[in-house]
């Protein structure tokens, strides 16, 4: 997937995926993942597992492809509790935003430019990651894992998001970190600028981002900020 030429500009509204993209914090679910698999599901995951079959969805879904089958309700709550209260562990008091996030957020509201949280994540940890940050105030727009009935790849997260800002996707700008969720926003519609913080320029542009940059600090640079 080719993305069209890309110039950057400031966008009519914005769409945040939270882990990797608000804060660096993919070591800790990548280890929870690895541990709740190894002890619940009998699987050994691999660096190249979790690249393809973790990062960017929602815990029943990434179950299935682990597993190759649909988990029963039961088997999916188990896993969910499991891994999200050993992720809460690992990263409790350690979670940090990524360069220029905040700085980023000043200049949107500045230009009353809307902007939400789109993420896989469960109310629960967007509540811990977003007080975490102090950034609770600044996000009360949120699509979050439960208010979906289909997650990231799939574009109803991205489509929802757009909706939340009353906005056209074509008219938003994605940010993620993970080709689930880049795969999520190109096929909502939306244009993606993705980070670097867990996959490379090629494997992200190669999903359909527009551009990819390390941080906020350096997309504000682009903007002329």
């Amino acid at each position: 997937m080719t993305p069209a030429p890309f110039t950057p500009a400031w966008p009519r509204g914005v769409l945040f995926d939270m882990d990797g993209v608000l804060t660096e914090n993919n070591a800790f679910h990548r280890q929870a993942w690895q541990e709740s698999a190894r002890e619940l599901l009998g699987l050994d995951l691999t660096e190249h597992d979790l690249d393809t079959k973790v990062d960017g969805g929602r815990n029943p879904e990434i179950m299935a492809r682990l597993t190759g089958r649909d988990p029963t309700p039961e088997e999916a709550l188990a896993l969910h509790v499991h891994k999200e209260l050993k992720y809460r562990t690992l990263a409790y008091g350690q979670l940090r935003e990524v360069p220029g996030v905040s700085a980023y957020l000043d200049a949107l509201d500045a230009r009353g430019v809307p902007y939400a949280i789109v993420t896989s994540a469960d109310h629960v940890n967007v509540d811990f990651g977003l007080d975490a940050l102090g950034l609770a105030r600044r996000f009360p727009r949120q699509v979050r894992g439960e208010d979906v009935t289909r997650g990231k790849p799939h574009p109803e997260p991205y489509l929802r998001g757009a909706a939340l800002l009353g906005l056209n996707p074509e008219d938003c700008l994605v940010h993620e970190d993970a080709v689930n969720g880049v795969l999520s926003g190109v096929r909502a519609g939306c244009t993606v600028v993705a980070l670097t913080t867990t996959q490379t320029d090629d494997v992200l542009r190669g999903a359909g981002a527009a551009l990819t940059v390390p941080d906020f600090h350096a997309w504000l640079k682009l903007l002329g900020a």
